[in-house]
């Protein structure tokens, strides 16, 4: 059973995002069972579940990094159309590079950890056809200082920094091109409590700011209840509750949502 509940203050808004009838399997493992999902503009969408739920399978679709077995997925913007799956692979990577941010959980899938950390967000200008130097150093240095990051670092590679201080050069990336949706996947995992706290405050700032629409994978329900406006819930590929945050955490309909709300409490 889905429960849906949309969130009144987006109401007569089209999503920017929405994914049809989402399947996906490897072999005989079903990663994702006939999912749909919406995010709207400005809004931040929290998913949940235990590992192997299918979340950030589904996380990996909207960056498109993998293809469905099927499903469609669409973002309203004005120079885009269509099923996204159905573009060629140059057109996906050039949409990704500029209208899609991704943070991922291990820094290494999306760094180049031996670079600088202003090259590391120039690179993603260059993806986007900028070749002035002088812009590249720029914008890189700007995006940079939004995400928090020291400036005095600007030509340390991330590999001789701190995790908190690498998640904060892949938001800069992220960010860099200002996108219409920025994806997160587990962004604060592995980080000690107090570098959590500062790279959430970021996220909130930087959403607050620029109404930036986000979606954010995580099994950490503390993490989920910061950022998100509303919450998806997933098991086993299949999609069990959808709700404002409020609701999914004080008044939990599916047996499943409420013992991950009852454990984290």
């Amino acid at each position: 059973m889905t429960l849906t509940l949309d969130a009144p203050r987006i109401v007569e808004t089209k999503p920017l995002l929405e994914m049809k009838g989402i399947s996906k399997a490897y072999g005989r493992v079903q990663a994702l069972r006939d999912v749909s999902t919406i995010a709207y503009p400005g809004e931040v969408l929290g998913i949940v579940g235990e590992s192997g739920s299918g979340k950030s399978t589904l996380l990996r679709m909207m960056n498109l990094e993998e293809l469905p077995d099927q499903g469609s997925y669409t973002l309203d913007l004005s120079d885009v159309s269509g099923n996204l799956f159905d573009l060629d692979r140059f057109a996906r990577r050039m949409l990704c590079a500029t209208r899609i941010g991704i943070v991922y959980q291990n820094p290494h899938l999306g760094l180049l950890m031996k670079h600088s950390s202003s090259g590391n967000v120039a690179e993603r200008l260059l993806i986007a056809g900028e070749r002035s130097f002088a812009a590249l150093r720029q914008s890189a240095t700007e995006a940079l200082k939004a995400s928090e990051f020291p400036l005095e670092r600007l030509d340390a590679p991330p590999a001789e920094l701190s995790g908190g201080m690498q998640q904060r050069v892949q938001l800069a990336k992220a960010i860099a091109l200002e996108p219409a949706l920025l994806l997160l996947d587990e962004p604060t995992t592995g980080l000690d409590v107090s570098v959590q706290a500062l790279v959430l405050d970021t996220l909130k700032r930087l959403q607050q700011e620029r109404k930036i629409t986000m979606v954010i994978v995580s099994h950490d329900l503390g993490v989920i209840r910061t950022l998100a406006d509303r919450v998806m819930v997933m098991r086993n590929g299949q999609v069990l509750e959808t709700g404002l945050a409020d609701q999914i955490f004080q008044d939990p309909q599916h047996a499943y949502t409420q013992q991950l709300v009852n454990a984290k409490l």
